[in-house]
């Protein structure tokens, strides 16, 4: 019984490492998300936490480029990183067009937009839900 016990224990220990490893990927997932974003001069860069609001992801990034050229190459990069630094795989929609690219890396999800088709969803109104304003980046 006294074994039972403590490999119940063990069970409860290695549950709660992986709950924390898997706070610590989705932030260092969100902070990965934010530098390249960063580097491929993004603008208007919106990060939205969404725990407690969804379960899809634990945050949503919202970004700008220029052109549906730079949108294409930030959304090819981003997930070329995303893979590079052990994350998987990441889903990649809407690069054909470029006008608003999605990049579902788990949990960080990724809209990219041109600048004319980012004012017309307003995503960030929609994803608030009148709380506090999202964060936004200074890129």
């Amino acid at each position: 019984m006294n074994q039972a016990h403590s490999l119940s224990a063990a069970a409860d220990a290695t549950g709660s490492e992986l709950m924390a490893k898997t706070d610590k990927s989705s932030d260092a997932l969100h902070a990965l998300v934010l530098a390249q974003l960063d580097d491929d001069q993004a603008q208007e860069v919106v990060s939205i936490p969404l725990e407690g609001k969804s379960s899809i992801a634990d945050y949503m990034v919202v970004a700008s480029g220029r052109s549906t050229r730079q949108v294409a190459a930030m959304a090819q990069k981003l997930a070329e990183r995303v893979k590079q630094e052990g994350f998987g795989s990441a889903r990649v929609e809407g690069l054909p067009a470029a006008d608003w690219v999605l990049i579902d890396a788990g949990d960080v999800v990724v809209h990219l937009f041109r600048p004319e088709v980012r004012s017309f969803y307003n995503l960030e109104r929609m994803w608030a839900f009148g709380d506090a304003p999202p964060v936004v980046g200074s890129v």
